[in-house]
């Protein structure tokens, strides 16, 4: 059976569930989220280019597109790259690095210059990316501040003071960690979220919103192959529209991947593959369908039925819509002021997890950075931030973003091949089986076979077992190894005991053949039926193997010591052949799956050897 973990076999999650789709979904979406709620919906529905249409297929189509560039399409450019990085930095063990991602097609080359363009590009698509959402936050923070009147307008000088405030805030949570800022804020957020959304859902049009957004994912689904590879050539009265949303999503999409998907990687060790693309797929994007239903189509169904077309009139101000939309319901300004402070959080958690990210890439995935150098990628932000939207606002933000998504564009179509390469690679090492020239159980024992069937150990016997039976195979295979010149060593360890066989090599993987003393609960039903063997208690012990790749072990305790022996020549005969195979030399070569880590951790264990 293929295991596939961002790790090694026996890797454990470092996040809980919701901490880690909190912590991705924060840094993976958040102030764009807020700003593009209403002003996207609303800008599709009253868009010049869809204006034949009859109002309630301008609706359709505006939820549609808002679905196109928020949903699967954008997750999967940053489950892209934060796959290829987690599983090459965790799995192969290279550096946390955009360039590891690229070693199966350059090896050791990503040490020296090819190494160092991708890490630039990396550096720079993500700066830039980070630029423009802060962007986004400022504008909106200070028209909020200015629709609740605690600013007497947008002018320059405010917005100024505004990311001064939230950089700094956003350096001391970068300082303090992963574990710590970034973690708690996004926690915070993503529950205020969710209190914000369900608040708007319930005052709203609720029968219509449930309604309305049935009805779009329903949409969405049928339409999503034409969606995809529709690039409107043969309707030009819409090729302006396509150039100025969609593509230019895709550019900040793929912006933002270096940054959102090393930072995804990072905190996605031990997940299974599986569970990382379903998680990183489905969930945000399922979120995001619902969000943007609650807030675009409630945007819409007021302008038509309450504010007799108000709010389309100010799609040319998509800073301050979200706050006029909230005028429509109860409580407004209590509104207003929790909009402000998620969008606040979402752009200290996009700054704080960025100037993570940009450390790891600047210092080559260093374990511990310099404070100051924090300091001064959060100071670069703001200054760069600023000066983009005080020379041209957030076009020349976006202009930015698109200039520096394309080089990395071609560098992720690079990333898929790595993967895809590395992928064959791991399912091969796993899936070739033991060679079947020798084979276990021989009917010359049967009898005594029987008798240890229908009998249960206990853990002392288990033991004594290890100590006396297979550790004298295991010697007597020793003394062979070595009549040809093959050195191998024997360990013992205590709780659990642990009899280990290890052949040790400079270059590629050890090889090892253990077996542990395991536990194993006894079903009751064993212990009711009277026609099945009888239990002494509902815990038993067996022998059970384990392996330097961490391939699921199995019982031994029925092996003769002849046909032990024999076991581990078979795993050794296949050690020596994926070995001898160059294409598995990329897999066995990095130490990738040994438990060697795992062993030396047990520093307690008492240790000897033969």
């Amino acid at each position: 059976m293929v295991i596939s973990k961002l790790g090694t076999n026996e890797s454990k999650p470092e996040h809980s569930f919701f901490s880690w789709v909190s912590m991705l979904f924060a840094a993976g979406m958040g102030i764009g989220l807020m700003y593009f709620s209403v002003a996207e919906p609303m800008q599709h529905y009253s868009s010049e280019a869809f204006q034949g249409n009859h109002y309630i297929n301008r609706a359709k189509n505006a939820q549609l597109y808002t679905f196109f560039h928020w949903g699967i399409h954008a997750w999967a450019i940053y489950g892209l790259v934060g796959l290829t990085l987690a599983y090459f930095a965790y799995r192969y063990r290279l550096p946390m690095s955009l360039r590891s991602c690229l070693y199966p097609l350059l090896k050791n080359k990503i040490y020296g210059t090819w190494g160092a363009v991708i890490d630039v590009f990396a550096l720079c698509s993500t700066f830039f990316g980070i630029t423009t959402t802060l962007g986004f936050g400022v504008v909106q923070i200070n028209s909020g501040l200015v629709t609740l009147n605690l600013l007497p307008n947008s002018s320059f000088i405010y917005q100024v003071a505004i990311v001064l405030v939230l950089v700094s805030f956003s350096v001391f949570s970068a300082i303090s960690g992963v574990n710590k800022g970034i973690k708690i804020l996004s926690g915070i957020n993503i529950s205020a979220v969710i209190a914000l959304m369900l608040f708007v859902l319930c005052l709203g049009p609720t029968v219509y919103l449930i309604g309305s957004f049935t009805n779009g994912l329903g949409n969405y689904v049928n339409s999503f192959f034409d969606l995809t590879f529709n690039t409107h050539v043969y309707e030009e009265e819409t090729l302006p529209w396509f150039y100025n949303w969609t593509i230019l999503y895709w550019a900040w999409w793929i912006s933002w991947s270096p940054f959102v998907g090393l930072f995804i990687a990072r905190i996605s060790k031990g997940r299974t593959i599986k569970e990382f693309i379903a998680a990183v797929l489905i969930l945000p994007t399922l979120f995001n369908f619902i969000w943007m239903s609650v807030f675009g189509n409630s945007a819409i169904w007021f302008d038509v039925n309450v504010a007799d077309g108000a709010l389309s009139m100010l799609v040319s101000d998509p800073d301050s819509l979200l706050f006029r939309f909230l005028e429509y319901l109860p409580l407004s300004n209590l509104l207003s002021y929790l909009v402000i402070t998620i969008i606040m959080i979402f752009f200290v958690t996009s700054a704080d997890s960025g100037m993570i990210v940009m450390n790891s890439i600047s210092s080559q995935n260093a374990s511990n950075s310099p404070k100051w150098q924090t300091v001064f990628w959060g100071a670069l932000l703001a200054i760069l931030a600023l000066l983009l939207l005080n020379v041209g606002g957030l076009l020349a933000l976006q202009t930015m973003t698109l200039l520096t998504a394309l080089p990395f564009a071609v560098i992720m179509i690079l990333f898929a091949v790595s993967l895809m390469k590395a992928l064959i690679i791991d399912h091969k090492y796993y899936e070739q089986d033991v060679s079947v020239s020798t084979v276990p159980w021989s009917g010359e024992y049967w009898k005594q076979r029987l008798k240890q069937i229908v009998s249960f150990k206990s853990r002392e016997a288990v033991d004594k077992l290890i100590y006396e039976d297979i550790k004298a195979a295991f010697l007597e295979l020793k003394r062979e190894f070595e009549q040809n010149g093959i050195t191998a060593k024997i360990e013992t360890y205590d709780n659990p005991v642990r009899l280990e066989l290890a052949i040790s090599h400079d270059v590629v993987n050890d090889f090892i053949y253990g077996v542990k003393s395991q536990k194993r609960v006894v079903s009751a039903f064993l212990v009711d039926d009277e026609n099945l063997p009888d239990p002494e208690s509902n815990t038993t012990y067996f022998p059970k193997t384990y392996f330097g790749d961490s391939r699921e072990g199995y019982d031994v305790q029925y092996f003769t010591k002849n046909e032990l022996i024999s076991d581990v020549l078979k795993h050794y005969d296949r050690f020596v052949s994926i070995v001898a195979e160059e294409a598995n030399e990329m897999f066995i070569s990095r130490n990738t799956n040994a438990t060697r880590g795992s062993r030396e951790k047990d520093t307690s264990d008492q240790k000897e050897r033969s």
